[in-house]
């Protein structure tokens, strides 16, 4: 993908950089030799919940540790702003960028302009069906995520009829598949009486969250695709009196955790942003330097309710 002589410089470089990750020791890679290159990655975050600034914190923890040189970006869930992200970094010539993308549909144009310009892309997070145009990806498995949800569901309800309600987050990309994850394995005794997105958004969290208990009082459970809009949609359901609506969701942040710990949430799926960044900077790194490594790396997921509280992943540096 590189033009010869740059490929063989960055991919010292970044074999240098893993080596440093490897032991675990600080220091830059671009010391020593006159001809030592310091590997430059670029990193387009896709928002600003709690979620995407662990990742971030990852991100530039890995990047240190590495030795490599980083420059950050934030989309805020805006695929034209990502666009134009991807292009100010490859008008910067990164050797690598890393992407937590808002739409991975979307996100096709984004790798045309890298690939022309022989810039490679890793993914997190999500990853499109066609993979042969990036470097690689460390990705949540969403789908199994919401089938993680939808389980713990199942088991409270037992074999009563039960009301539920889903609070997505935008279109496309990640909330899709979790939410597709969630509906597809619920029980026949579970029924989705409310479906909505929040776009990510706390305040439109809550909005939805009351006009939901609004529509339907016998509302029993609550899927909601990000800790920080449950903790929103908790306070809506506490405010209208419908304090019994148990809270199903997805992160294992601090805030959600706690929110395991008293009570407020019932039910997350952890899919740690502290692993899924050290392994996005670490295996692009490996793949960069031609060293084996797998293309697509998936990261370990857990339900976490207060019977598992004590063993949650860690999810922020």
């Amino acid at each position: 993908m590189f033009p010869t002589s740059r490929s063989r410089a960055v991919a010292a470089a970044a074999a240098g950089a893993v080596l440093v990750m490897t032991c675990g020791c600080g220091g830059g890679s671009g010391s020593g030799s006159g001809d030592t290159v310091t590997v430059t990655v670029g990193f387009v975050n896709g928002a600003h919940s709690d979620f995407h600034t662990c990742l971030q914190g990852a991100v530039e923890m890995a990047a240190e540790v590495a030795g490599a040189e980083l420059t950050t970006a934030n989309s805020q869930q805006d695929p034209a702003r990502e666009l134009a992200h991807i292009k100010a970094m490859v008008s910067q010539d990164v050797d690598v960028l890393i992407v937590q993308t808002v739409d991975a549909e979307k996100l096709k144009d984004g790798i045309a302009v890298a690939r022309g310009a022989n810039v490679p892309i890793f993914l997190t997070s999500v990853v499109g069906d066609d993979t042969a145009d990036i470097l690689g990806a460390v990705v949540v498995d969403l789908k199994k995520a919401g089938r993680l949800d939808a389980g713990w569901v199942g088991s409270d309800a037992g074999g009563r009829q039960v009301e539920v309600g889903v609070i997505a987050g935008a279109p496309g990309a990640a909330s899709d598949l979790l939410v597709s994850g969630f509906t597809e394995a619920l029980p026949p005794n579970a029924k989705v009486v409310v479906n909505a997105p929040a776009m990510f958004d706390p305040v439109k969290a809550e909005g939805v969250a009351t006009r939901a208990i609004r529509a339907h009082p016998g509302l029993d459970y609550v899927f909601v695709a990000n800790e920080e809009r449950a903790l929103a949609a908790r306070d809506a359901f506490d405010a209208t009196g419908a304090k019994g609506v148990k809270i199903v969701t997805i992160n294992g942040t601090h805030r959600g955790l706690a929110a395991i710990k008293d009570g407020r949430v019932s039910a997350t799926v952890t899919n740690s942003p502290l692993t899924n960044g050290r392994m996005a900077v670490k295996n692009a790194l490996t793949l960069l330097s031609d060293e084996p490594a797998p293309k697509i790396a998936t990261v370990p997921l857990t339900l976490v309710t207060r019977k598992n509280l004590d063993h949650a992943p860690p999810c922020c540096p």
